[in-house]
């Protein structure tokens, strides 16, 4: 078996409002909306985020986001007033990351090779 990609991931969430505007600052599409669910995109990628998932924000789950300039993204995120968990450093894998928590604690990792 090959994977070649992945569709998307579901992650709790306390707050639909706050989590819709964080992930739309950041430049996610956003999609679907009910009074539990909010998914929102990146081209095809999808993140759905319920009210009802169970809490997993302690079980290391980390969404990978590949930027062009790593320290330009770091910017942004300071400039938007966010808080990221660290500055940008390089990892085991060779890539230059930082983590941005989101609302309810679940990680973003953005990454340049």
């Amino acid at each position: 078996m090959k994977i070649g990609s992945i569709s998307g991931l579901v992650y709790p969430s306390s707050d639909l409002e706050r989590t819709a505007a964080f992930y739309e600052s950041l430049g996610f599409r956003p999609g679907k909306r009910t009074d539990h669910e909010y998914t929102c995109y990146v081209n095809w990628f999808w993140l759905t985020f319920s009210t009802e998932a169970r809490t997993a924000a302690e079980a290391g789950a980390t969404l990978y986001l590949k930027v062009d300039n790593i320290d330009d993204a770091y910017g942004f995120v300071l400039a938007n007033g966010f808080t990221p968990l660290d500055e940008p450093r390089k990892d085991q894998a060779g890539r230059r990351v930082f983590v941005l928590p989101d609302p309810d604690g679940n990680h973003l990792a953005f990454f340049a090779k």
